[in-house]
């Protein structure tokens, strides 16, 4: 049992208490919330009072790639495609225990800066063990690729592979999904064969879509270093004389209701065409910015209905999991900036109903930051103290 008192409490989905607390029961389900001199303060809970904070919703991060984090600071290659071939070398050259141990320190560098629960792409495994290993919250998006039409089959068997290695680490707190992960790694039959497993198996699916330049010249012309690289291993490629957005259409992948990455290169009609799927975005600005792929339409994506949410990409784009910082970059207020690092995160994933507000019931996912936070950008936002599912995960002060 747990209870947090802090100068202000923000549920999302009621106005901010003045002088709040929250308790958590023995469950780590949220029990009360409200002013501190009407919460329960049963002499068997843990207390925890910050006088000068603010409580919130724990954070959610609504992209991340936890396999990559011992890899910061290591590519410095300028060009996009030049660097996601640099990232592929690393990866491979690392052994799996480096991925893990590089998993962990990712999960506990969100737990530090408030952030409960993530949503991990990635092609190892590594995170999802990693995160049942530590107790962690999130949906890990096994990632698939393939872009030569020939080994349609051998790129299922190895993803149906990873997903019995991952199967036993899902639990209530836990979830698994597929990732095929981008245009220019993936054939047309592949997508298509991924988004029919995915159905079958009733799994979520999370790809990266629209986010560069190069994508699009490949999609659109047949051209650019995506398309040269490709015809230099001998796969053919052809202009679809679309949109990233529209190709996925035609093929049928947004029928399964995607998270989809980036979204930087949409038009109008792209987004419309994403609201009718039921897709939702993590929108990456930070990244974006670093690759110099132009700035995603938060505001039309939004507009559109769309559910939006933030993501800090890999450490290697970005050098550290500050979701604050993201909605800075995003141009956010800081009411946006609250209610879409928590309860609109929550529903891009699809787990509203468990945790991103402040109410009895739910989950007990909490995040305490300065109150400087919330008046201007911060210097640091290290978070004071961060519990998930009632559990005191980070703490100042604390070792993890």
């Amino acid at each position: 049992m747990l209870r947090v008192r802090a100068a202000r409490v923000y549920p999302v989905t009621a106005p901010p208490i003045e002088d709040g607390a929250v308790l958590v029961d023995a469950r780590g389900r949220i029990a009360a919330v409200g002013p501190d001199t009407v919460v329960p303060a049963p002499p068997t809970a843990r207390r925890f009072d910050f006088p000068e904070a603010a409580l919130l919703p724990g954070l959610v991060n609504c992209h991340t790639h936890l396999e990559l984090t011992h890899l910061a600071g290591r590519n410095a290659e300028p060009a996009f495609a030049s660097w996601i071939r640099r990232v592929r070398e690393l990866k491979d050259g690392s052994t799996y225990e480096e991925l893990v141990a590089g998993a962990e320190q990712g999960v506990r560098d969100a737990w530090a800066r408030g952030v409960t629960c993530v949503a991990d792409t990635g092609s190892s495994g590594a995170p999802m063990e990693a995160l049942a290993r530590l107790g962690g919250r999130g949906v890990c998006y096994q990632e698939v690729f393939g872009p030569d039409p020939a080994r349609v089959e051998a790129s299922m068997a190895e993803l149906a592979v990873q997903l019995s290695r991952l199967r036993p680490f899902a639990s209530s707190h836990l979830r698994v999904g597929i990732s095929p992960h981008a245009p220019y790694t993936v054939s047309e039959p592949l997508y298509r064969a991924v988004v029919q497993y995915a159905a079958r198996e009733q799994l979520p699916v999370a790809l990266h879509l629209a986010e560069s330049r190069e994508e699009t010249q490949l999609v659109r012309d047949g051209a650019g270093p995506f398309a040269e690289a490709l015809r230099a291993r001998g796969i053919a490629v052809a202009a679809q004389g679309c949109s990233p957005v529209q190709y996925l259409h035609r093929l049928g992948v947004l029928a399964s209701s995607p998270l989809c990455i980036h979204c930087v290169q949409v038009t109008e009609e792209d987004t419309a065409t994403l609201a009718a799927a039921g897709a939702a975005i993590a929108h990456c600005p930070r990244s974006n910015r670093g690759h110099a792929h132009g700035t995603a339409p938060l505001a039309t994506l939004r507009a559109a209905a769309l559910r939006v949410g933030l993501g800090t990409d890999s450490a290697v784009s970005v050098a550290d999991p500050d979701l604050w910082a993201e909605a800075e970059a995003a141009g956010l207020g800081v009411d946006e900036a609250v209610r879409m690092l928590t309860l609109e995160g929550a529903r891009v994933l699809g787990w509203d109903d468990e945790i991103g507000s402040l109410e009895v019931g739910k989950a007990g996912d909490l995040a305490v930051f300065p109150s400087t936070i919330l008046h201007q950008p911060p210097p640091s936002s290290t978070a004071l103290l961060t519990v998930v599912g009632g559990r005191v995960v980070s703490h100042v002060g604390m070792r993890c």
